[in-house]
């Protein structure tokens, strides 16, 4: 006869803003984790990038994730230690949350979000990687030091041109006024 107890909590678990770089990596260690305590999960959705109101192991921003699940009660002391061991999370909190509603649960489902945004940020990789490529195209159309120091003195020339216009305007408001 197993008489395991297991209850329902609420788990929020703080990456670096360095996490959001690469978010599968980020949810795959967290899941990772948490299927080694032998946790069920039941909702798992990012839940904020924000500014921490403290400097934590040098990080001024954190990624949130927010999930909910099921674990045997005996399993809760071994996710703290997993998570204090591990190098990615910063901070975790785990709460029971047996009292809230279902209701509220459901709301939090954030995994299609999630992916939505992970193969967003794939697409911006990529087109990085294209820019990134013309850019170079673009340098190598850029004038050489010898050009550009050819150009130099008549763009000099052109600003000692503009300067002098200037002043003779200033000089013949002046004699205007008088």
């Amino acid at each position: 006869m197993n008489t395991e107890r297991t209850a329902l909590y609420e788990g929020m678990f703080l990456f670096p803003q360095s996490a959001t770089a690469n978010l599968q990596a980020a949810i795959d260690h967290l899941k990772e984790v948490l299927e080694k305590c032998d946790v069920s999960i039941i909702n798992f959705s990012k839940w904020d990038d924000r500014r921490l109101a403290y400097e934590i192991e040098g990080n001024k921003r954190g990624v949130y994730f927010l999930v909910y699940f099921n674990a045997p009660t005996k399993m809760i002391a071994d996710l703290e230690r997993r998570c204090n061991q591990s190098e990615e999370i910063i901070r975790m909190m785990v709460t029971r949350a047996e009292n809230l509603p279902t209701e509220i649960i459901e709301a939090n489902e954030g995994a299609q979000a999630l992916a939505d945004e992970i193969k967003v940020r794939g697409e911006q990789k990529t087109e990085k990687g294209i820019n990134a490529a013309s850019t170079v195209s673009r340098k190598e159309d850029a004038p050489t030091p010898v050009e550009a120091k050819e150009e130099a003195p008549a763009e000099a020339e052109a600003v000692e041109e503009t300067k002098e216009a200037a002043q003779t305007e200033e000089t013949e408001e002046v004699t205007e006024a008088k």
